[in-house]
């Protein structure tokens, strides 16, 4: 979906990765945690192909990362540190800003999913708790533990925070097959705030109490974020800035192929084909190309987060 060109940009909710350093949280054994991030099933079958420490995980609640080894940003993005600097995210004043430029769009992105929380939630009997976005190249520091250039995005519930590399949307059309579209990116962003939404209920760590399988609490969790992050794509022409403007022009049926062609791509069988030449259900993290497509679709179709139940069904398939 393309930005309206005059809504005002808040930069307000996000922040620059630049100011911090490496370290983090306290760890799972093998620094691993699965369930809050888009793709964590990347960097799981990464670390157990090659073994090593890439994320230091915290201690609960299902924060997660894309092991996608990180391209660079245009270098009028990215200080010489490597990281986004602050001028950057500045520069992001309205929707034609963010049409252009991705660290822009995850602005874009984070202001159009939060006013759409912000107002939804209530109708459920539940207030929203904003979160804020950090944006990063390069290396930065997360209640969960160290983000770098490997960890694609992911929700930490320790900060509550979403930590995006926005080279990350390159390396999941070059790399993973996504079309490159606008919904595909915005979807992105939307499902770590669906993970929000999930820690907010309450129900997050589920992931990290039946961590594997087609069928498992991991697999439900990033299925439901996919559904819920549909369900704002139902409303997200609804979403308005600061001064009522919409942020977001009319959905067309090849923003809606842009959303399905993300989800697609970072299931766990079209993954693990990629990365090693098979696929194992039994260490699905996240659900399969066609489990993810029929979520976020279910999302999109009723617009309703009840209907979002991953865990109300026998099979998620």
């Amino acid at each position: 979906m393309s930005f309206n060109d005059s809504a005002q940009l808040d930069t307000s909710q996000v922040e620059s990765g630049g100011s911090r350093g490496g370290g983090g949280g306290g760890g799972f054994p093998g620094g691993i945690q699965v369930g809050g991030g888009i793709g964590g099933l990347i960097l799981l079958i990464l670390t157990l192909i090659f073994g090593g420490n890439v994320l230091g995980g915290g201690d609960s609640g299902g924060s997660s990362s894309g092991g996608l080894p990180s391209q660079q940003l245009q270098s009028d993005q990215v200080s010489a540190a490597g990281q986004v600097p602050d001028a950057s995210i500045a520069a992001c004043k309205t929707g034609a800003d963010a049409n252009r430029n991705d660290v822009c769009l995850v602005v874009a992105t984070v202001n159009s999913v939060q006013d759409y929380w912000t107002k939804q939630l209530p109708k459920y009997q539940m207030n929203y708790e904003p979160a804020k976005t950090v944006i990063y190249q390069g290396q930065t520091s997360s209640g969960c533990g160290t983000a770098n250039s490997q960890v694609g995005p992911f929700y930490c519930p320790l900060d509550s925070k979403v930590y995006v590399d926005a080279s990350f949307f390159q390396e999941l059309q070059s790399k993973f097959g996504a079309d490159g579209g606008q919904l595909a990116k915005e979807y992105v962003i939307a499902h770590e705030y669906g993970h929000h939404i999930q820690n907010l209920l309450g129900i997050l760590n589920r992931a990290q109490q039946d961590p594997q399988g087609p069928n498992s609490g991991a697999v439900r969790i990033e299925l439901m974020a996919d559904c819920l992050a549909g369900t704002w794509v139902k409303h997200a022409t609804e979403t308005t800035d600061a001064n009522g403007t919409p942020l977001l022009n009319e959905i067309t049926e090849e923003d809606i192929k842009s959303g399905l062609s993300a989800a697609s791509a970072v299931g766990d069988d079209r993954i693990q084909e990629k990365m090693q030449g098979r696929v194992t259900p039994e260490n699905w993290t996240h659900g399969s190309a066609e489990a993810r497509m029929k979520w976020f679709t279910q999302g999109y179709r009723t617009g309703d987060i009840n209907q979002c139940n991953t865990f109300g069904v026998q099979t998620v398939s």
